[in-house]
């Protein structure tokens, strides 16, 4: 038995529990992990209070990441002891998910933990973190250099947003943080933005970036 949050719903409302689990009513996979770190991300919020229909089969174990350790495997890439993570492939919101002790998943949804980055540090940066990459590296992908102007990050108080403005910043980009907490600015301003700009004017008639 294992301890987990549990959503549930009936006719009338939905239901969020902590609850424990057996083993045994775990979903199918071939690889069962023990979850050292999850995180909780703003799907998961909307998951858990019902405030949008994230969750599409229940019960449900919510959390759409999490980092922890191989238990058992018949999967080939894997073996008791691999340190894993795992981001997305539908986990907390048609499969069970990272916020219990454990969750059995498809092998082929994991990634190995590279070795310089530990199970807690690898959740810091969470899907948030990863999110905001792919999007610098697909931005890159394009084309899209430093020397091509201000880049603007929507919601860049947010997590996908204030990781992306990071990584811009680090990598030499001039980065208009677009959000509607201008109360963040100098919170922004730390992480690297050139410019802070409201995100009503955006909602108009475009206009230049003010620094």
């Amino acid at each position: 038995m294992f301890d987990a949050i549990l959503i549930d719903k009936t006719d009338d409302a939905q239901s969020v529990s902590q609850t424990q689990i057996d083993t045994d009513h775990l979903p199918e996979g071939d690889v069962l992990v023990e979850i050292a770190y999850s995180t909780l991300n703003y799907k998961d919020a909307l998951a858990i209070t019902g405030a949008s229909p994230v969750v599409r089969k229940f019960p449900m174990v919510p959390g759409i990441d999490f980092a922890g350790i191989v238990r058992e495997s018949s999967h080939p890439a894997y073996k008791a002891g691999d340190k894993v993570v795992l981001n997305g492939w539908g986990v907390g919101e048609v499969h069970w998910g990272g916020l219990a002790k454990f969750a059995r998943v498809k092998g082929d949804w994991l990634v190995p933990l590279p070795e310089a980055i530990s199970m807690k540090r690898a959740m810091a940066i969470g899907t948030a973190g990863y999110t905001a990459m792919l999007c610098v590296q697909a931005l890159e992908k394009h084309g899209v250099a430093p020397d091509a102007g201000p880049v603007a990050v929507t919601g860049a108080a947010g997590g996908v947003g204030s990781v992306a403005v990071t990584l811009l910043a680090s990598r030499g980009y001039e980065v208009a943080a677009v959000t509607g907490r201008e109360e963040e600015a100098d919170f922004l301003t730390s992480l690297g933005a050139s410019s802070i700009v409201a995100r009503d004017e955006l909602s108009g008639k475009p206009r230049a970036l003010n620094k």
